[in-house]
């Protein structure tokens, strides 16, 4: 009991440093020994089982960067022997660099593509094929800096027409009349999107082309396809433009909001009253999801445009990418045993302070079947 509540004490800290962003990504050990020497097979703290040694290479999502950084700090605490270097380059990018065997696995926020799929095939050795894990849950919120104005309520239809450049300004009459009685400015919407491919902007786009269709005519994929409005790199880049920039609006998860202090539009989805972009909101609306995978491929449809009363529907689910088999027989101890960890209940009940939702339970039991199989 000693053992657990020490490793709560650390989850907590490593928390905390993950929101101020000074974590070090590359786990490198730790000075704490109260754990197990975490070599092949031993069984160490918590829920953390250590298996395999060396370097463990992943890259992707962006999103799940601050649940990743804290992942990586509690199993690199635990076993000494493997080193994990996860980089947050983007969905896209992290796709391609698995495909190419760069990594040991990816992180996106989309699920593979059919033409990802196949592609797969070339890489994942005896017949294998890529398939998709969620890991991470949670919302996307729309971050806003519009001057005296410390709530804002928006709904699909007037966010697809503020991200297509269609709304221009503040005060413009379509947002007036979702926020009566709020003194909006005579001020120019800076609308910020991704300038890298990212499963964020695929998701986002989902829900606009879901919710309101006749307002964003364009399809959801990774690279934006909206009209005008500026870029930046990174849910990291995008939140800081929204940070320093009057007027600004754009879309990220919400940890990225929580870390910087930024404040979140509240959504008309049709229900009673405007939903706010929460944890336990979005877990609302991703307890709708249906698995639309197969076998061992876990892949979900999400709900986005839901009218559940309370749920946040701007939701994401960062999916973790590897071979059913066929994986690189060096890395696939420690990938197994990582990804045991990340989707375990101690794994999953770090998340909730960073602003991540925890996967429901039946699907995380999914996941740790699937993990359980790769081989």
């Amino acid at each position: 009991m000693k053992l657990q509540r020490n490793n709560r004490l650390r989850a907590i800290a490593a928390g905390a440093l993950a929101l101020s962003g000074a974590l070090v990504l590359t786990a490198c050990g730790s000075d704490d020994n109260s754990g197990s020497s975490g070599g092949n097979g031993t069984k160490a703290s918590g829920d953390i089982k250590c298996e395999g040694k060396g370097q463990l290479l992943a890259s992707g999502s962006s999103a799940q960067k601050n649940a990743m950084d804290l992942w990586v700090k509690n199993y690199g605490g635990a076993c000494k022997d493997v080193k994990i270097n996860y980089k947050a380059t983007g969905s896209g990018a992290g796709i391609q660099e698995w495909l190419q065997g760069k990594t040991a696995f990816a992180g996106s926020d989309s699920a593979l593509k059919p033409e990802e799929v196949a592609s797969s095939k070339k890489m994942c050795k005896g017949g294998g094929q890529g398939i998709n894990l969620p890991m991470v849950g949670g919302p996307i919120a729309v971050g806003f800096n519009v001057p005296g104005v410390d709530k804002l309520t928006l709904d699909a239809k007037t966010l697809a027409l503020i991200f297509d450049s269609k709304i221009k300004k503040w005060n413009d009459e379509a947002i007036k009349k979702l926020n009566k009685g709020v003194s909006l400015p005579d001020l120019k919407i800076q609308a910020f999107h991704r300038s890298d491919d990212s499963g964020t902007t695929d998701n986002f786009t989902k829900y606009l082309k879901a919710a309101a269709p006749s307002a964003w005519p364009h399809e959801p994929g990774k690279a934006w396809a909206g009209s005008g409005g500026q870029a930046a790199d990174g849910s990291s880049g995008v939140s800081s433009q929204v940070k320093q920039v009057s007027g600004a609006i754009s879309y990220f998860e919400l940890s990225y909001a929580t870390a910087s202090s930024i404040k979140t539009v509240d959504l008309d989805t049709g229900a009673s009253a405007p939903v706010q972009a929460t944890v336990d909101n979005a877990s609302k609306a991703i307890a709708e999801a249906k698995i639309k995978g197969t076998g061992k491929d876990l892949a979900l449809d999400l709900a986005y445009n839901t009218k559940a009363e309370g749920a946040y529907p701007i939701t994401l689910v960062t999916y973790e990418i590897a071979c059913d088999k066929g994986n690189k027989s060096d890395t696939l101890a420690a990938t197994k045993s990582f990804l045991t960890y990340v989707a375990s209940e101690d794994g999953q009940a770090s998340l909730k302070d960073l602003g991540y939702a925890p996967l429901p339970t039946e699907i995380a039991t999914k996941v740790r079947e699937s993990v359980a199989s790769l081989s």
